[in-house]
């Protein structure tokens, strides 16, 4: 219960990616890069004068940024839990670092060093202090040098591809939604047809990608664990573009979850695409399924839905010399 699925989905997209690089099993804390993340968020609330947008959402690139300026640790030595804690629940938390933010504005008390001060006490008290060094395999590394010298992924090596109409086609843009709080315009831009072939190639290469769109609908069943496009929205023929475009345009498609693509079927002449997710509503088909914390999503269903996907540039290679910057 904390809308970082953000974070969840693409921590463990970059864990995936250690073992496909390095054939090596890591588990890394997503609470270090949540903590982080609100730290940032919260001096941006301040320069910006309250004009900054500070919740739980966030996107996959604010994993790579992350990463970046402070590092990552393994799970273990930063679980978010406290003592006896057995779910993350960050209600409470959200609700009084926004409460305080809140005051901060209405009073005008913009001194940055004292809100970020408040801010980190908030988070102690709810999901501790994350640790400046850790121990792996006997040799101590800051977070920093845990990314670069443990996990030994280069950031630079991952994308954010997107596919919208109303951006051009083969430039980098922003992605103009509320999560992208910190205005990143580095998404890549492509036709929806040279989206999908990148999932379908990418899948098949043996890559996995992190996926972001929208799980508000009438064809996502938590219950049989399928994402589908139903006919009484539209015809599988007629999804195009610009049905994706309409949708996103009028807000019925919107960007409200993060989940990891990890593999694939094809049956009938159509591809569906096997999901992990770390929502509770995967969980809805009970502990003694094969399926308990997995979705299977329609390609349809990828198509029209899901917004962007962060992949390693090698998936991209043979796209990137179109791109005009």
């Amino acid at each position: 219960n904390t809308n970082t699925c953000w974070s969840f989905s693409t921590t463990s997209f970059f864990e995936t990616e250690v073992y496909r690089l390095y054939k090596k099993e890591v588990k890394i804390s997503e609470m270090f890069t949540t903590y982080w993340e609100y730290i940032e968020k919260a001096k941006r609330y301040v320069q910006e004068r309250g004009n900054s947008h500070f919740d739980e959402g966030s996107e996959a690139n604010a994993v790579q940024r992350m990463f970046k300026m402070y590092g990552a640790v393994p799970f273990d030595d930063y679980t978010g839990y406290l003592p006896g804690q057995k779910y993350f629940t960050h209600a409470a938390m959200i609700a009084e670092m926004k409460s305080y933010l809140k005051s901060v504005k209405e009073t005008n008390n913009w001194n940055e060093e004292l809100v970020v001060a408040t801010i980190k006490s908030i988070l102690h008290h709810h999901i501790g202090v994350p640790p400046a060094k850790v121990k792996v395999d006997g040799k101590e590394y800051t977070p920093k040098e845990y990314v670069s010298s443990v996990l030994k992924l280069n950031m630079d090596d991952y994308i954010d591809v997107m596919s919208l109409v109303e951006k051009p086609y083969w430039e980098k843009v922003e992605y103009d939604v509320p999560d992208n709080w910190w205005n990143n315009a580095d998404y890549h831009n492509v036709p929806l047809d040279v989206f999908m072939s990148i999932v379908k190639s990418g899948i098949r290469n043996g890559y996995t990608m992190m996926i972001g769109g929208d799980v508000s609908e009438a064809g996502f069943d938590s219950h049989n664990n399928v994402a589908l496009i139903p006919s009484f929205d539209i015809p599988s023929e007629y999804i195009d573009e610009y049905a994706r475009q309409f949708r996103f345009s009028n807000a019925t498609t919107t960007d409200d979850h993060g989940l990891h693509l990890i593999g694939y079927m094809e049956k009938n002449g159509k591809d569906w695409y096997l999901v992990k997710d770390s929502g509770s509503g995967s969980r809805n088909c009970g502990k003694d399924s094969k399926n308990f914390g997995y979705y299977f999503f329609h390609e349809d269903y990828i198509k029209l839905k899901i917004m962007d996907v962060l992949i390693h540039k090698d998936q991209l290679k043979s796209y990137l010399k179109n791109f005009k910057s």
